[in-house]
């Protein structure tokens, strides 16, 4: 071997060995923060997430999308005097409604409902993947399973459902639909946040995140088989993306919407991920004017900054806005109580 093929040799041997050492030190660095923050005092161990059932059924949708149900309280919409619909958000389940669902459930006919592709809900074509495709499955859900009246709650992706069918079936606000609750999203220009990142960072993830993205779904299959096996990594991400730098949060919590996160297929993501960035229903709010409406935002959301829910109350005047102090995207999840109280207020203003 001659010195120059040793000496390369060499550089590369130092190259592999310090890139394998930065690995090595970067798996410690967070198995000793996931562990710092999983021995932490656990408030919610012993909660029943996940494990609370109504009586299931299944909405088959127009096109032919088996859609999972749940309802508690009276079978027949016609026989409650109100029923609360909740509609939840992107790479989430109906189980993201856990407190809110636990608080009602016994006053109050409650319908929850898996969005297509997510849950336990029939995957969809990628095709179908659109807001206003959403829109008809809860004008469609309203017809089978909510004959009276109703108020409508949606977080995130599952406000933007809400925003659909006001843009759809406008003639159901009022008459059918007597309120709605607006959680942590948007009526359009989503792909213009930060993502709490420098413009100048922000600005090119944005500008690479529509590939990536459209890529990662490709090999949506190797990419699952790998979320599968860096749930560690994952469980950061998720306690930082859906609850900020909050240091109380719950791990059991944490855990859990990690769980619906990663049940969601990564084709699933790509699929809907277009829909979300060209989502703009703002002309379609005046629908919602006539009707109480609640708007509820983290003030720590990166998701769906506050800016976007000031945006909403702003094109709704009569509506309340409430902005939780120290919370992020998944507010619901993360304070409950604060949730429930502006639930229950807006169900009195709907039963008055």
């Amino acid at each position: 071997m001659t010195t120059t093929t040793r000496r390369r040799v060499g550089i590369a041997g130092a190259i592999v060995g310090a890139a394998s050492a930065g690995v090595a030190a970067a798996t410690l660095a967070k198995r000793y923060a996931v562990g710092r923050i999983r021995v932490r005092p656990d408030a919610e161990l012993a909660e029943p997430f996940g494990e609370l059932r109504g009586r299931e059924r299944t909405l088959t949708t127009s096109d032919g999308v088996a859609l999972h149900v749940e309802i508690d309280g009276p079978e027949d919409g016609t026989d409650a005097p109100l029923t609360v619909v909740f509609c939840h958000g992107y790479c989430l389940s109906l189980e993201s409604w856990h407190y809110q669902r636990r608080d009602l459930r016994e006053s109050h006919r409650v319908v929850l409902w898996d969005q297509r592709s997510h849950g336990r809900s029939q995957r969809a074509e990628a095709g179908d993947a659109t807001i206003d495709r959403l829109g008809d499955d809860l004008a469609e859900l309203l017809d089978t399973f909510v004959p009276g009246p109703c108020v409508l709650v949606g977080h995130s992706m599952g406000g933007m459902t809400i925003m659909a069918l006001a843009d759809r079936r406008p003639e159901l606000f009022g008459d059918r639909i007597k309120g709605v609750a607006l959680i942590g999203t948007s009526a359009g220009k989503l792909a213009e946040i930060t993502l709490g990142l420098p413009a100048l960072v922000s600005r090119v993830v944005h500008k690479v995140a529509p590939g990536a993205v459209s890529m990662l779904g490709r090999r949506g299959a190797l990419v699952d088989r790998t979320r599968n096996a860096g749930s560690d990594i994952a469980f950061l991400i998720t306690r930082y993306v859906g609850f900020g730098d909050s240091k109380n949060v719950s791990p059991t919590l944490v855990d859990f919407a990690e769980s619906m996160i990663r049940a969601t297929p990564t084709e699933v993501i790509a699929d809907f991920y277009p829909a979300l960035m060209n989502h703009d229903k703002l002309s379609a709010l005046d629908v919602l004017d006539p009707v109480p409406t609640a708007i509820i935002v983290g003030d720590k959301d990166w998701l769906t900054p506050p800016d976007h829910s000031r945006a909403i109350a702003a094109a709704l005047p009569k509506a309340q806005l409430t902005e939780v102090p120290d919370t992020s995207h998944l507010v619901q999840l993360e304070r409950p109580g604060a949730v429930n109280d502006v639930l229950r207020d807006l169900i009195k203003r709907v039963e008055l």
